[in-house]
């Protein structure tokens, strides 16, 4: 109008214009469904470019492709870059030499869950770049996040309070990037775990007495830190760890050299990515659905990206299984519980309610610890949380059921190798 006309319509008519316009899209027009960055319909995935052109990358089981006009609607947050042309011909090897990642068997882990990212469905494992000051956590999170999903802010604080965690991951991005992470308190770990599987928050809308606002997302993420932070055995269970090594000072480069070689080989890699998805949703069908441990769609996708990239057979589980064995260790090195029931159960089974077992641990050389519970039920928690891995360790955990005349609750620990 202001090109035809020399102005603008004024503020009245602009409103009316866009109620009306509101009105027939809610009544009269087709409901459908709305993704950020990753979508899918009739069996195929698509990314969304960013560009001007709302182009988008059309992955099918064996076959990628660039199309001008894609049938699935996206929404883009504020933010959202425009991803690189892929590019035909190069090999995600080349992401290695821009990522500190040590050891074949972490490498994996990586590319798998990459993989995993660039499609709409979960439960996502959640990435934990961990390692010593120096080790490029920061600079790795942010070039895997420029591959799935650039942002103008890759990487973010810690948000205050879980409604804002939950609307920072809904609305703003696809990959929920955390930086420079010290301390999970239970609600945020709480809220990572519902994030990465999936779940939602209710909460009354702004300004309102009795309206609600219902915000649900389910969202890979990256975690980086120095400390052993993921200290809860639910958000342990459903993470990747990755230990960084420290870059000696004769290796270390300034980041903007990184950068610039890193954005003259993105279009490569992000095209060599593109060939792993494709080939992994061919690959997928063909991966059994049983005998997977807790995330198990992470699993198979994982397993059906070994076979598409030509990995030896069963690396991938075996190198996802060395991981969750050493989160399991982790939890109960950092669990005075833990490493008195394993003290406890290395002298023979018990067999009582939670207050005799409390009683039996509190001269144990862990009950000096400020984590120790003071409470039987405390107690009792405790061992339900730690149960998957003290099950990893070898003991066994029965909890406490009701029995005899007196109604006791008893519970069990014994080895199973004595069961």
């Amino acid at each position: 109008m202001h090109r035809e006309h020399g102005k603008v319509p004024g503020g009245q008519a602009m409103h009316d214009a866009v109620e009306t316009l509101a009105a027939r899209a809610r009544f009269d027009g087709a409901e459908l469904a709305v993704f950020v960055r990753v979508g899918e319909m009739e069996g195929a995935y698509y990314i969304d470019c960013g560009d001007a052109q709302w182009r988008s990358v059309k992955v099918t089981p064996g076959e990628w492709r660039v199309v001008q006009e894609p049938r699935v609607k996206f929404r883009r947050a504020p933010g959202m870059k425009a991803l690189p042309e892929p590019k035909r011909g190069g090999t995600l090897d080349e992401l290695r030499r821009f990522v500190n990642v040590g050891n074949d068997a972490d490498w994996r882990m990586l590319l798998a869950w990459l993989v995993m990212a660039c499609g709409p469905h979960g439960p996502f494992p959640v990435l934990v770049l961990s390692g010593e000051q120096g080790s490029a956590k920061t600079t790795a999170a942010r070039l895997l996040r420029a591959l799935v999903d650039p942002s103008t802010a890759p990487v973010r604080t810690m948000p205050r309070d879980e409604r804002d965690l939950m609307i920072a991951a809904s609305t703003s991005s696809w990959v929920f990037s955390l930086d420079n992470v010290s301390y999970l308190q239970p609600w945020q770990s709480d809220a990572l775990c519902r994030l990465a599987t999936g779940g939602g928050l209710a909460t009354r809308a702004l300004y309102t007495d009795d309206e609600e606002v219902i915000h649900e997302a389910r969202r890979p993420v990256i975690i980086n830190g120095i400390e052993d932070f993921v200290t809860r055995d639910d958000l342990r269970d459903r993470s990747v760890t990755l230990m960084l090594d420290a870059i000696p000072p004769e290796r270390r480069r300034d980041e903007q050299s990184v950068m610039l070689e890193f954005e003259d080989a993105r279009r490569r890699i992000f095209g060599a990515l593109l060939d792993a998805l494709a080939g992994a949703l061919k690959e997928l069908p063909g991966v059994p659905k049983t005998g997977l441990p807790r995330m198990a769609d992470f699993a198979r996708m994982g397993i059906a990206t070994e076979r598409a990239l030509g990995w030896p057979p069963g690396s991938f589980m075996e190198a996802y299984d060395a991981d969750r064995a050493a989160s399991c260790a982790a939890s109960l090195e950092g669990s005075p519980v833990g490493q008195a029931v394993l003290a406890l159960v290395a002298r023979g089974p018990f067999e009582g309610t939670a207050t005799a077992l409390l009683r039996k641990l509190r001269d144990s050389e862990q009950a000096l610890n400020n984590g120790w519970p003071r409470h039987p039920k405390a107690l009792a928690n405790s061992l339900k949380r730690i149960a998957p891995a003290l099950r990893a360790a070898g003991v066994k955990y029965t909890p406490p059921k009701k029995t005899g005349h007196a109604g006791e609750r008893v519970l069990r620990l014994e080895s199973q190798a004595e069961e």
